[in-house]
C-alpha cells in the first residue's frame, strides 16, 4: 500500500512537499529522503514526535529508543494503523528545527518507481525561509500588489522621479555661473 504525506511548515503557505511512501518503508528511510530532498543537515539527531488520532503526542521515534522503537524498525503502516497520521519531524534537534508531516491520502502504486517518491514541491527548502525568504502567498495583503491591477503603482518608478528631482537640485542650472 502506498500513503501520501504532506509535509509543512508551520504557518507558511508558501513550501511544501508530498511524498508518496510504501507503508513498508521506515521511518528511517523516510527521513533519509526528506533530509536528501531538503537540504537537511546530516549530522544532527533526528525525531518523529507522532500525534495520534485524538491530537495527543502517542510516541516518539528516534535514532535511539525512547519507549516507542527506532526510526530503523517502525515502519510508515505501523503508525498508520495505529492512528499516527500526523508527525513533527524534528531535522536538527539541537536548534529545535522542525517541519510537519500529515496523512493526506491513500495513493495508486506506480509503475518502476523507487518510495519514498517526492511528487509534489512548492516553495524552497526551509532554510531559505530561515533566511528571510517571504513567499508571495504568506506576505499581508496590504504588501500584496498584482501588476495587472489598473490601480497598480509601482514604488520603484516613484523612487526613481525623485531620485530625478534630486539630481537636478544637486546640479542647478547652469545659468547661475
Amino acid at each position: 500500500m502506498i500513503l501520501k504525506y504532506r509535509v509543512s511548515l508551520p504557518g507558511l503557505k508558501g513550501f511544501a512537499r508530498v511524498y508518496e511512501v510504501k507503508d513498508s518503508a521506515s521511518l528511517y528511510s523516510f527521513h533519509k529522503q526528506m533530509r536528501a530532498d531538503m537540504d537537511f543537515p546530516q549530522d544532527q539527531l533526528v525525531l518523529f514526535k507522532a500525534f495520534g488520532p485524538d491530537g495527543e503526542v502517542s510516541a516518539r521515534y528516534g535514532i535511539f529508543d525512547l519507549g516507542s522503537g527506532t526510526i530503523d524498525a517502525v515502519t510508515i503502516g505501523e503508525c498508520h494503523k495505529k492512528g499516527e497520521d500526523r508527525f513533527i519531524y524534528f531535522y536538527d534537534t539541537t536548534n529545535v528545527k522542525s517541519v510537519i508531516v500529515t496523512f493526506e491520502a491513500d495513493a495508486e502504486q506506480r509503475p518502476n518507481v523507487i518510495y519514498p517518491l517526492l511528487v509534489e514541491t512548492k516553495g524552497p527548502n526551509p532554510i531559505e525561509f530561515e533566511n528571510g525568504y517571504v513567499a508571495f502567498e504568506d506576505l499581508p495583503d496590504d504588501k500584496k500588489k498584482d501588476p495587472d491591477d489598473e490601480d497598480y503603482e509601482d514604488d520603484d518608478d516613484e523612487a526613481a522621479e525623485e531620485a530625478d528631482d534630486d539630481t537636478e537640485e544637486i546640479f542647478g542650472d547652469d545659468d547661475d555661473e
